[in-house]
């Protein structure tokens, strides 16, 4: 402990010195020159392909690296689909002929000879194959789709074209036609969602301070620590993580939302100090000595909560852990360093037109935030009662929640794939966009194939074809469509059937058959992570706090907020956005982050608390209210806003992440930190503090 405090002192007098504060603005331009390049080549390295988040053992994943390493042709197929109002006439027909001809002529690298047109009974639709070569890289392949497209426009027809074609309807889908589109998404997602960040945060920070100045300094600060954060990003994509889109996107918006919450904290503590001193630095000094352990504290704590997505099993929530860990340790490493010297370069001056001048009658807190404080002790007990009714009540709203969100349907608007997809439900089996793959031995190839056409849901199935020297491949139509829960539940049954039939010799892969592993890997990440984390949250609590009672009080009111948020963003997906469902990802990056950043504001307020709480425990939390309360609900709208950003992009993954988060901080924030938390801890009294020091000498309420 004594080491600690002479690093910490050594380091707030490095931040705090003449000379020495612009050594760490040069070393940060410095730091900012290296990562800078490194985050530039991060964008070639994501990683947006679904079989890519899966262990390597997973079945699909097994049968996807077989077809890859034997080069089958096919491995991805485009589906080109066309549609009228009515039925395809001659007209129509020769159209789609046509259309054939063309893209076969056409010659796209990695792209195969187009097979037979097949139409619907009902003479409504149409739809050729177009092989894409297993082996093309998915920049390579999105780009062939793109140009399919292009191509094929020439050959639709408006609903008044005076030709005998009229309302031909042209869509691009299947496998390959899906993962252009992700890719497609993501393109652009960096900037476009920095851009929007930046403008978010600049904004609130702006009609915080009200000063034409101020609010550009922890913008700057901010800034740092997104371009060494990028850099990490970088590195842990070369070393073999998975960084995908939805990593980048996360990334950027918890960096600068905890960022600027941090800031907020820093910045509130050395406008108050520097009504006290006359020195800029001797105030900085003791804002640093007050704010710092609480900052660090909570910021610690959403480090290690992240360190524990390295369990998982799912590959891009595994990398999303040391990623966003090593952007929160940039975020503090800028607040706590960068920002302080950056303050203290610029004097008082930055806080123009309210600069703060040393007055013997200061009073920290005052105002709103008082009045509100001063209530609490009286009706405690019916606030705290009321709230967590309140929570309960949206915890309700679980029972609307389901699945069902995946990469190949998780798209907002209209997008080809999903044009193609609808097309091909409503005239033909609806897997046939996407059917599922089983791989089996030789000698298992007839009774696989038998098990499977006796599988309810199984539409057709294709006889075995020979891939490679050892294994023979089945193409089983769905009878649903291939993101669908029934397709899903279709493919666990064949599964079943194929073990009792050949044993553990035919796996069973393909796009719905990646979405049934990705959802069984989701399930176990939640049963393995949910309770590791809390446990680390409650461990970091107690050290902190030098309590068990507390801890135990902080994180049941967390609980109940995510519970409460979960269950509202359930009905607001089902009933208001009309997503399919949830993303299998979304409960645990929600549940990461409300825990981890929602308990940082409880960390936040009771650090204050237990600094007053020699005065008793009403007291002491009625004060550390009115003085925090201002600048955490603010630093609450900041990081709200910030993770709502994640709502411009056109994915139902990141929207989700987004709403839940954003609408759970302000839940937090406005609900649990300023009346629940208040309200329980004055009603427990000094037994919050057990049994620690300040239970024993028995000053309560």
């Amino acid at each position: 402990m004594e080491a600690a405090r002479s690093l910490g002192a050594t380091l707030v007098s490095v931040i705090i010195g003449r000379r020495s504060r612009w050594l760490v603005l040069v070393l940060a331009v410095a730091l900012v020159g290296v990562a800078g390049p490194l985050a530039g080549k991060l964008a070639p390295l994501e990683d947006n392909s679904p079989t890519s988040f899966l262990p390597a053992h997973a079945a699909s994943t097994v049968v996807t690296t077989y077809l890859l390493a034997h080069s089958r042709e096919s491995g991805s197929p485009a589906v080109v689909v066309f549609a009228a109002p009515g039925r395809l006439g001659a007209a129509a027909l020769g159209t789609v002929a046509a259309a054939r001809r063309a893209l076969a002529a056409r010659g796209l690298a990695g792209v195969g000879s187009p097979g037979p047109v097949v139409v619907s009974q009902d003479r409504r639709a149409a739809y050729f194959v177009v092989p894409v070569a297993a082996h093309a890289s998915a920049a390579t392949s999105a780009n062939d789709v793109l140009a399919m497209r292009r191509l094929l426009e020439r050959f639709a027809t408006p609903a008044t074209s005076a030709t005998a074609a009229r309302g031909l309807r042209v869509a691009v889908g299947g496998p390959a036609g899906a993962a252009a589109d992700a890719l497609n998404a993501f393109s652009g997602i960096d900037g476009k969602l920095l851009g929007v960040t930046v403008a978010v945060v600049a904004l609130i920070l702006l009609l915080v301070y009200r000063s034409p100045v101020l609010w550009l300094v922890p913008l700057v600060s901010v800034l740092f620590a997104a371009g060494w954060s990028q850099g990490v990003a970088y590195l842990l994509a070369k070393a073999g993580f998975v960084i995908n889109g939805m990593t980048v996107g996360i990334l950027t918006v918890l960096v600068f939302g905890a960022g600027t919450d941090y800031a907020l904290l820093l910045l509130a503590r050395y406008r108050e100090e520097l009504r006290r001193h006359e020195r800029t630095s001797d105030a900085m000094a003791v804002a640093l000595r007050r704010s710092a352990p609480a900052i660090l504290a909570s910021g610690l704590t959403v480090v290690l909560a992240l360190i524990c997505l390295l369990l998982a099993r799912l590959n891009d929530i595994a990398a999303l852990g040391p990623a966003c860990a090593g952007g929160i340790l940039c975020a503090l490493m800028a607040q706590l360093v960068v920002l302080p010297a950056l303050l203290l370069a610029l004097g008082r001056r930055v806080f123009w037109p309210f600069i703060p001048r040393p007055s013997a009658e200061y009073a920290a807190g005052g105002g709103l935030w008082e009045r509100i404080a001063g209530s609490i002790p009286g009706h405690r007990r019916a606030i705290w009662v009321v709230v967590t009714a309140v929570l309960a009540v949206g915890a309700l709203g679980l029972i609307a929640y389901r699945g069902g969100v995946s990469q190949q349907n998780g798209f907002r608007g209209r997008v080809g794939s999903v044009a193609a997809q609808q097309i091909l439900a409503a005239n033909f089996a609806a897997g046939t966009a996407a059917p599922a793959e089983i791989l089996v031995r030789p000698a298992a190839g007839a009774a696989a194939a038998a098990a499977a056409s006796a599988t309810p849901g199984v539409k057709f199935v294709s006889k075995p074809v020979a891939v490679g020297t050892g294994a023979r491949l089945i193409d089983a139509t769905l009878a649903a469509a291939p993101t669908s829960v029934a397709a899903q539940r279709t493919v666990v049954a064949l599964r079943r059937r194929l073990v009792h039939a050949v044993g553990q010799r035919a796996l069973v892969g393909g796009e719905t058959a990646t979405n049934v592993d990705l959802a069984a890997a989701a399930s176990h990440d939640r049963e393995l992570l949910l309770p590791v984390i809390l446990a680390v949250v409650m461990v970091m609590l107690g050290v902190l706090l030098s309590s068990l009672v507390a801890p135990l009080l902080l994180v049941a009111t967390v609980l109940l907020s995510y519970a409460g948020s979960l269950g509202v963003s359930a009905l607001v997906f089902r009933y208001i956005f009309a997503f399919p469902g949830f993303d299998p990802t979304v409960p645990i990056l929600g549940f990461v982050f409300l825990v981890a950043l929602g308990v940082d504001y409880n960390v936040f307020l009771m650090a204050r608390v237990k600094e007053e709480a020699r005065a008793g425990t009403t007291a002491a939390v009625t004060r550390g209210l009115a003085v925090t309360g201002g600048v955490i609900t603010s630093a609450g709208v900041v990081l709200a806003a910030t993770f709502a950003v994640l709502g411009v992009l056109p994915l139902i993954a990141l929207t989700e992440v987004g709403f839940l988060v954003a609408f759970g901080v302000l839940v937090d924030t406005v609900l649990v930190r300023s009346a629940l938390v208040p309200a329980l801890a004055i009603d427990v009294g000094s037994w919050l503090w057990w049994p620690g020091e300040l239970a024993r000498r028995g000053r309560g309420t």
